[in-house]
């Protein structure tokens, strides 16, 4: 007689982040979104941060959390707004609890001729794609630098790497994140901390649709893939960087874009 139980073991998916608490940002939609599952059935625990109350979001994320035996918990704050960024990385680390990983997923794109784009609208990307993920860093970076030990992973952009005309603000913003986190990992190497970015090409989401369909098509047709990224593509990225299975990767920049660059 075959034991099933047997071949629902292997179903499982494997729970290499048993026991893990970490902070996912931008966790309502897109790759956020799927990152939050992925990372659930992986055993994490998890901040899911938002940028305002959503019924809907916390419904699910409780549904998430019951199906994995694990917690989630939603932690509201508008990365436009440092004040807001700040209290609601406090209320995180008020609670005392070890925090193993940071992922820095959330951003905005815009597109605009460099001549047609208004400063303001230069530091307001830079604001929500830059300066949070660094003050979110800094802040997380003191309980993990007590811990001795923890890991970070930034979303940045092919777009921080690949100049494009019509991305200024978008591209600048993601290529200075990259600066940050290859900065910042040497800084705290020696505490035991890891800091590494995924750099994705284009991906099915919303942010990934904004671009003319003609563009798209041009990416699409010089990429070796010639594809779109699915989102759980990319959330995968995250998970392996954030595992103990890259344990001697840091500062490093995981270009996942279907071979549409060479670096």
């Amino acid at each position: 007689m075959i034991d099933n139980r047997a071949a629902e073991v292997n179903k499982m998916p494997d729970r290499i982040m048993q026991g893990k608490n970490i902070i996912i940002t931008g966790a309502g939609r897109g790759i956020g979104r799927v990152m939050l599952e992925l990372f659930a059935e992986s055993g994490a625990n998890i901040w899911a941060c938002i940028r305002k109350p959503d019924e809907q979001f916390s419904r699910d994320a409780a549904e998430i959390s019951e199906k994995n035996q694990i917690w989630i918990k939603p932690v509201c704050f508008d990365l436009s707004d440092e004040d807001d960024i700040r209290q609601g990385i406090q209320s995180i680390i008020k609670e005392k609890k070890r925090i193993d990983v940071l992922i820095n997923n959330a951003g905005i794109s815009h597109g605009g001729l460099a001549t047609m784009t208004p400063i303001s609208t230069v530091k307001d990307v830079f604001q929500v794609n830059c300066f949070a993920p660094v003050q979110i860093m800094q802040m997380i970076l003191r309980v993990m630098m007590r811990q001795k030990g923890g890991c970070i992973v930034n979303m940045a952009s092919v777009g921080g790497i690949e100049a494009t005309p019509g991305y200024l603000a978008y591209g600048s913003s993601k290529a200075a994140l990259i600066y940050a986190t290859k900065t910042i990992s040497h800084e705290v190497g020696q505490y035991g901390i890891r800091v590494n970015a995924i750099a994705p090409g284009l991906t099915e989401t919303d942010m990934g649709n904004v671009k003319p369909e003609e563009e798209i098509q041009k990416i699409l047709d010089r990429s070796s893939l010639h594809r779109k990224a699915d989102p759980s593509e990319i959330a995968k990225c995250a998970l392996f960087l954030a595992s103990d299975a890259a344990s001697f990767i840091t500062g490093q920049v995981l270009i996942a874009d279907g071979g549409r660059i060479c670096v």
